[in-house]
């Protein structure tokens, strides 16, 4: 496995997502996902309920599998896990939706739209405002853009798509480079991926490293290296206003729970007083 995770490069990803999208978009017309995208009622605004919040949001995520680790979770009923995060107090929930290497799916971010009333994270590799309507049209309200997979005009191009369907985009970045390109480009709310996505290395020092940089009316969500309250609360220490969480969750015996233990240290006093 891990000889397989380390070939696995964001080029490859990026090339089986490409080839995943023109076999969409042979089957339906954009005009259809216009239809579908104007027949959906209003996306929920998670940027606007962070900024409010007096507490460090927990995001969970339905993840089945990664590059790096392989088969994570079978989740047979992702709406089913959904309602236990949203029961558990979560902010908002993520929904992996790249087929071959997170094994996920449209129908699951359909299925989890339909489940909970908080707002949902479309997560994936995106490099098409075809893709965002798909992400609007099946009900999402967030739609993650990673800057190392986008060239600059393409990232500009998608946040203004995506802002003008009434989503919020999530805009990922690992290097203080991709940070300024985010920044320039209009994002608000920002990911910092731990995640290398070109080696799969893990550093969680990578948020201390670059949220102090992006000023001040930027949302800050750490992504990847949580695997408790602990972990949530070093990311609140460093200036998080809300973290991803992905398999931590999604393999606990009890996700509800799981999810409710996190929030409970996202507003945990000694959090609350880092946000006044």
């Amino acid at each position: 496995m891990r000889k397989r995770a380390a070939a696995v490069v964001l080029d490859q990803i990026i090339e089986g997502v490409q080839e995943d999208l023109a076999v969409r978009q042979g089957q339906v017309p954009l005009d259809d996902l216009k239809a579908q995208a104007a027949s959906r009622p209003p996306a929920k605004d998670l940027l606007a309920r962070l900024s409010a919040a007096n507490s460090v949001g927990v995001i969970a995520e339905v993840k089945r599998s990664s590059p790096s680790r392989g088969a994570i979770a079978a989740i047979a009923d992702p709406a089913a896990l959904a309602q236990a995060y949203e029961a558990g107090g979560a902010a908002a929930i993520s929904v992996l939706t790249e087929r071959r290497f997170f094994g996920g799916s449209l129908a699951d971010l359909k299925a989890v739209r339909r489940a909970v009333d908080v707002p949902v994270l479309r997560k994936d590799f995106v490099v098409s405002s075809y893709q965002v309507w798909e992400a609007r049209a099946y009900g999402a309200d967030i739609v993650l853009l990673i800057v190392a997979a986008l060239e600059r005009l393409r990232l500009i191009g998608l946040i203004e798509r995506t802002v003008s369907l009434g989503m919020t985009p999530l805009v990922e970045v690992h290097s203080e480079a991709e940070l300024e390109v985010a920044i320039e480009c209009g994002a608000k709310l920002i990911g910092f991926n731990a995640r290398d996505l070109k080696t799969l290395a893990v550093d969680p020092a990578v948020f201390g490293r670059l949220a102090p940089l992006a000023g001040p009316g930027i949302v800050k969500v750490a992504e990847s290296g949580v695997s408790g309250p602990h972990d949530l609360a070093a990311y609140a220490h460093r200036g998080a206003d809300a973290v991803l969480i992905g398999e931590y969750v999604a393999t606990a015996s009890d996700p509800e729970q799981a999810v409710r233990e996190l929030v409970a240290m996202g507003s945990h006093p000694s959090v609350r007083s880092l946000r006044r």
